[in-house]
């Protein structure tokens, strides 16, 4: 029986494996006390990466988007937020695969579940596929390309990571979402056009739509 320091390590490992295998430079911080495990080197920005190890339940693969510690009181849950975290990379041993998970994805959310396979009711929307988060699925050079790495400018808020003005100018490269993503999900992504984000939409890894800004 592995415990859970054992199972934390493994799922960073795994991670930090896969990672590399993908030619993605990757670091760990110097100590504890950070909330990412690890820090990935995408070119043109770093991301601070939490490392989860998942179990499969059924057709589930089920990421658990908190920390728990224990207290004099009890068991203390606690969240991850944008300042402190840019992703979730998830490790699941039972299909022995990794998942990246941009923190703007998670939300408020304790937990999210990354689907497998289809439903037994035949339910489509709203359906989180856990083939859109692999990291062979992950389309990197778009992820990266969201900041341009400026060190001059420090850690920016809202877990962006190292970026330069140029992030905000016109003409900055478009972020990636599935077909399948987008579409349980438009009202979050149509929300982040509306802010001014433009979004290329994939389908089976080619390119297929876009949604521009007004």
């Amino acid at each position: 029986m592995l415990t859970t320091d054992q199972k934390g390590n493994i799922a960073e490992l795994e991670v930090a494996a896969a990672a590399s295998k993908l030619g993605i430079v990757v670091f760990r911080p110097m100590g504890e006390g950070s909330r990412y495990d690890l820090i990935f080197d995408l070119g043109t920005r770093l991301l601070r990466v939490q490392c989860k190890w998942t179990r499969r339940h059924d057709e589930i693969v089920l990421l658990r988007c908190l920390s728990s510690r224990r207290t004099a009181t009890g068991l203390r849950s606690r969240l991850y937020t944008a300042e402190e975290i840019d992703a979730f990379a998830a490790y699941c041993p039972d299909v022995d695969r990794c998942y990246l998970v941009p923190i703007e994805r998670v939300g408020d959310q304790r937990q999210l579940h990354l689907r497998l396979g289809d439903p037994r009711n035949g339910q489509r929307g709203g359906i989180v596929w856990a083939r859109d988060f692999e990291f062979s699925t992950v389309d990197w050079r778009a992820l990266g390309a969201v900041a341009q790495m400026a060190r001059a400018f420090g850690w920016q808020p809202k877990g962006r990571g190292f970026e330069s003005p140029q992030l905000h100018s016109p003409g900055r490269p478009a972020a990636t979402v599935g077909a399948h993503e987008f579409r349980n999900h438009f009202g979050y992504y149509f929300e982040r056009a509306s802010r001014g984000e433009e979004l290329a939409i994939t389908r089976r890894g080619r390119p297929y739509a876009r949604l521009v800004p007004p």
